[in-house]
């Protein structure tokens, strides 16, 4: 049987220039350097640094499994030499997201957020990733839901056989850290009712019924402000989709990323804007810190290792995926972001143009109704 192969997708906001914008190249070339030397010793079979907006993303493959302290000690430690960085710079945030001093053997709990699937690899095997910044971890459940469960987004549900049989979805309860294992389409409806709340139930995992397939997308959903007890920072999940071949195609999923859907976040991590779907280099926060952004990048795997774009004789990290949304086909979806980010805004602080206060990630509400207590009286 052919040894496994392990995406790992792990991302930090750990410091960036003039707010919440952009990591300093400085900082994304130690994280490389650390990761690199991860390559020669052995530990990674190939990575990847990026970004999207003020997040460093690190995209590692090696055989090691998902949740291998070696490998999440080594995101650790390339997010701490980014954050010492930042720090010698003055950046802004610098180490926001790094919620301890040392590492304790998974970064789950930690801070980061981690997207990580471990399967044997097909003749060819396509894969997207997706990152995302300035919103939580339920953000991807309405495109997930179109992308596995939806026969007008996603064709292959009616005419692929193997598609046809249907996907497991893995939810979870990012409050009381639950998870259930629910089956499309038989229990279609009861996934979107719990998946209806974004504020509470994420999409974690998507499974193919065929095992001989097996993992098909797989999302973080740590929520930071519950992991450190205060607003640190937004969660900013990202997610991996394998693609083609029984899996849906690459084009129904960036279908659902046409439609330019609310998600909670923003600026202050307390507003609803609408996703922005754009290239990495254009993914800086530029209107009222936002609006929330997401990018695709298409890679393949071959042989544990990334396959993008790069030139002849390329070394270990030198990738250049394919960046999806940068395209100018993707205007439309852009400027109609645009118009719904500036309606929402107009709400100023009134709902529903701020999350609800329950989900309010700064707020002087507890201190304001403690108060005003002793002038409240009863209704005549």
């Amino acid at each position: 049987m052919p040894d496994k192969v392990t995406v790992s997708l792990i991302k930090a906001d750990v410091g960036s220039i003039a707010g919440h914008s952009k990591p300093h190249p400085r900082m994304m070339d130690v994280a490389s350097d650390i990761l690199g030397k991860a390559v020669r010793d052995g530990l990674l079979n190939d990575y990847h640094v990026t970004r999207c907006g003020d997040d460093m993303e690190l995209l590692m493959t090696h055989r090691k499994g998902e949740n291998n302290r070696e490998i999440h000690e080594l995101a650790w430690n390339a997010f701490m030499a980014a954050a010492n960085e930042a720090k010698k710079m003055h950046l802004y945030a610098a180490g926001q997201d790094l919620l301890s001093d040392a590492f304790s053997g998974n970064v789950r709990g930690q801070g980061p957020g981690a997207a990580e699937m471990e399967f044997e690899e097909r003749k060819t095997e396509p894969m997207l990733v997706f990152m995302a910044d300035k919103c939580g971890p339920a953000a991807y459940s309405l495109p997930l839901s179109r992308i596995f469960m939806d026969p007008f987004t996603t064709t292959g549900l009616v005419i692929d056989p193997r598609a046809h049989i249907g996907y497991e979805i893995e939810v979870v309860d990012v409050v009381d850290h639950k998870k259930i294992l629910m089956n499309s389409p038989e229990e279609l409806y009861d996934i979107l009712a719990l998946l209806g709340d974004t504020t509470r139930y994420a999409v974690k995992r998507v499974y193919h019924k065929d095992r001989s397939i097996g993992i098909a997308a797989v999302v973080s959903t740590e929520k930071l402000n519950i992991l450190a007890g205060k607003y640190v920072g937004k969660d900013d999940p990202v997610m991996l989709v394998r693609c083609q071949s029984g899996l849906p195609a690459v084009g129904e999923v960036l279908q659902p990323f046409a439609f330019p859907q609310l998600v909670a976040g923003w600026m202050r991590g307390s507003h609803y804007g609408a996703w922005y779907p754009c290239g990495v280099d254009q993914s800086d926060p530029s209107y009222y810190d936002g609006p929330p952004r997401v990018c695709a990048l298409g890679i393949q795997i071959a042989n544990g290792k990334l396959q993008g774009s790069e030139a002849p004789g390329s070394k270990p990290g030198d990738h250049k995926p394919v960046d999806y949304f940068a395209g100018r086909e993707w205007d439309c979806v852009r400027n109609k972001a645009m118009e719904i980010s500036i309606y929402m805004r107009g709400h100023g602080p009134f709902m529903p143009g701020i999350v609800s206060p329950e989900d309010l990630e700064y707020t002087t509400r507890p201190e304001i109704l403690k108060k005003l207590e002793p002038r409240m009286k009863p209704l005549d």
